[in-house]
């Protein structure tokens, strides 16, 4: 997993609240290994028609966010079912932040272990921050993980919270296996006087 310290990335407003994880990686298109490719998939049935065709008024068809690297969208962001597939899809179409009031839970959970950055705003500064990049599209917005600030185009400056653990994690790059490693020492250690304590256990 790469680390994530910081970006600076076209952002695109997805106005829409309850945006699901069918919505962002559609359930017929999950029977793949995770290098098979999700990006493809990301919004399939937002963007493109029944004839897979482009559907012009989603926003990531408009030519001025097509490089869109960040989502900055409204209330309830990945509710629905569980399924790392739609943080792959968000990430292997290049998407690296999210940013809206809230999130679904699990998909909230699913974004530490994949170096997604979700960031929570108010629905008054998401409001002011949409309407920002409407009126001018194609704006890029700078992230500081460490510092926990976005920078808009205007030079104003937003400041997110954010866990210490899950600011941890993603600034060093580490999903779950990555964080146990960190442990590997005192676990071996722990094993080798279990194994001596109850080596009857083992045969």
């Amino acid at each position: 997993m790469q680390p994530f310290t910081a970006l600076n990335a076209v952002a695109a407003p997805m106005d829409e609240a309850n945006i699901d994880t069918d919505q962002i990686a559609p359930a017929r298109f999950l029977r793949r290994p995770r290098d098979g490719g999700y990006g493809q998939f990301v919004f399939h049935d937002l963007r493109l028609d029944t004839q897979g065709q482009e559907q012009p008024g989603f926003v990531l068809n408009q030519p001025a966010f097509r490089a869109a690297r960040i989502i900055v969208a409204d209330s309830n962001f990945g509710g629905g079912s569980s399924r790392e597939q739609a943080v792959w899809a968000l990430m292997d179409a290049g998407i690296a932040c999210v940013i809206a009031e809230s999130f679904g839970d699990i998909f909230f959970s699913n974004s530490v272990n994949h170096g997604l950055l979700l960031i929570r705003l108010s629905a008054a500064e998401l409001g002011a921050l949409r309407g920002t990049l409407h009126a001018k599209p194609g704006s890029r917005l700078g992230i500081d993980l460490m510092a926990q600030t976005i920078t808009q185009s205007d030079g104003s400056v937003l400041r997110f919270a954010i866990e210490a653990g899950r600011k941890r994690r993603l600034l060093d790059g580490l999903d779950a296996i990555g964080l146990t490693l960190r442990h590997e020492i005192p676990i071996a250690s722990f094993e080798r006087d279990y194994r001596q304590r109850r080596a009857w256990l083992f045969g």
